[in-house]
């Protein structure tokens, strides 16, 4: 998933070179697995990594401003409760530096540039059968892991435009969703 997400961002944005990875070490219990993905994908697409842990809005700002100073510049915003209540700012910071982020829904439709996600509603949803499931005497151990299968591409065209960026065609037609 994350590697998809360089190939994407990289897709609409082909001049990034360079992305920091904003996340919060004490809230992003994942992040290890999610920034170790985006590492192993990134010299295939010859692009540099950064780790940006930030804990406050302070500290976002400082990470995206050292992003900005080089051409090149992108953002990866990874999945969690606290970017997700800090995207006001994350999004202000990158909109200041200009320089292209890809995160969850929340993302783009707040000014974020682009999302690739599964509908989490609909995940919890399907999670429902397997409560009714156990509930109904099967064994957990016995019911198979399932995963998200259908994930949605949001593209915010006008913040692309901001950019400076013209988004390809063949991108807006998978696009779920395109914000204009």
């Amino acid at each position: 998933m994350m590697g998809k997400w360089l190939q994407l961002l990289k897709e609409v944005a082909p001049n990034v070179t360079r992305v920091s990875i904003i996340f919060n070490p004490d809230t992003q219990p994942y992040a290890r697995f999610f920034n170790s993905a985006i590492e192993a994908a990134a010299p295939s697409m010859e692009i540099a990594v950064t780790l940006a842990p930030v804990r406050d809005d302070t500290a976002i700002q400082e990470a995206i401003a050292a992003q900005a100073p080089e051409p090149g510049g992108g953002l990866v915003c990874l999945p969690a409760s606290f970017t997700g209540t800090h995207r006001d700012a994350i999004i202000a910071a990158a909109a200041l530096h200009g320089l292209p982020l890809i995160g969850v829904e929340v993302f783009p439709r707040a000014g974020g540039l682009m999302s690739y996600w599964y509908d989490a509603v609909e995940l919890h949803a399907e999670a429902a059968s397997y409560i009714d499931r156990i509930l109904k005497g099967a064994t957990p151990a016995d019911l198979p892991v399932q995963q998200a299968t259908k994930y949605s591409l949001i593209i915010n065209l006008k913040t692309a435009r901001a950019l400076g960026l013209t988004v390809p065609p063949s991108m807006l037609q998978l696009a779920d969703e395109v914000i204009e």
